[in-house]
């Protein structure tokens, strides 16, 4: 039994374990081009989830590992064949009740660990800031958390299951990665295609993009330099950063100037 994911512990020791800070992964069911299991995003969450909890609860801070949520935002990959979408507005209710739930249980500080990129939780913080005792923080670990150790660890991180994500699948479920026989992952170069509009390409504008006109096979990113290694330093990073700040934050009272 692992005492910070709830999942595997049990009311015998839940009932009497003061927990500080909850932590709930987010993740997705959608395509991650020819290679990668549907379930990326979420395995991804679970496995830096628990190893950033266990790091902080064992610096003394109790915090606890929610079970992952598996399903996000899927709206632009529609026409790609088992994306399974839930709506913005619909996660924004699911996470709602949930921080009710931990509120009834004395539990005021969540951190929603994000492994998706359609899911967008900004909105959730500001909608419920105020209408809630339970303070809330978004780490979604591929971006700030981790933007100055991806230009040192891949020659292009990728979108979605490019390098980065590769990596990582390499590194924490690669039994669930598929291969060729010669061992290299069994997918295509993660090349996208350009809109019409130079203004959008350059990022000026924004759009939702259309995944089937974007990609070949969903991919958007080339996953072939992706090792196992630069898997299990991208996690050594998250690891040391996302549980200093539990730690920092389960010790942190809450006071009338939380938390500045």
């Amino acid at each position: 039994m692992r005492p910070w994911i709830l999942a595997e512990t049990n009311y015998h020791h839940v009932k009497d374990c003061e927990y500080q800070v909850a932590v709930l992964p987010m993740g997705a069911t959608e395509p991650h081009n020819l290679h990668m299991p549907y379930g990326t995003d979420t395995l991804e969450s679970e496995a830096i989830g628990s190893r950033v909890c266990e790091a902080a609860w064992n610096r003394g801070a109790r915090a606890i590992l929610l079970p992952a949520i598996p399903y996000g935002t899927e709206t632009n990959q529609s026409r790609c064949r088992l994306s399974m979408n839930v709506n913005p507005t619909t996660l924004g209710m699911v996470i709602r009740d949930l921080i009710d739930s931990l509120a009834g249980h004395g539990i005021l500080k969540l951190v929603i660990l994000n492994s998706h990129g359609g899911n967008e939780f900004k909105p959730v913080l500001r909608e419920f800031h105020g209408r809630t005792p339970v303070q809330l923080f978004l780490c979604d670990w591929f971006r700030g958390i981790t933007h100055d150790i991806q230009k040192e660890l891949f020659e292009e991180p990728g979108d979605h299951a490019g390098e980065m994500e590769t990596a990582l699948g390499l590194a924490f479920f690669k039994h669930l990665i598929r291969r060729n026989e010669d061992g290299t992952v069994a997918a295509d170069d993660g090349a996208v295609n350009s809109t019409r509009f130079d203004a959008v390409n350059r990022n000026w504008v924004s759009i939702t993009r259309p995944w089937h006109l974007l990609t070949s096979n969903t991919g958007s990113g080339n996953p072939h330099p992706a090792t196992a290694e630069k898997g299990e330093a991208l996690m050594k990073v998250i690891v040391e950063r996302l549980s200093e700040f539990l730690v920092q934050l389960a010790a942190s009272p809450m006071d009338q100037q939380f938390p500045f």
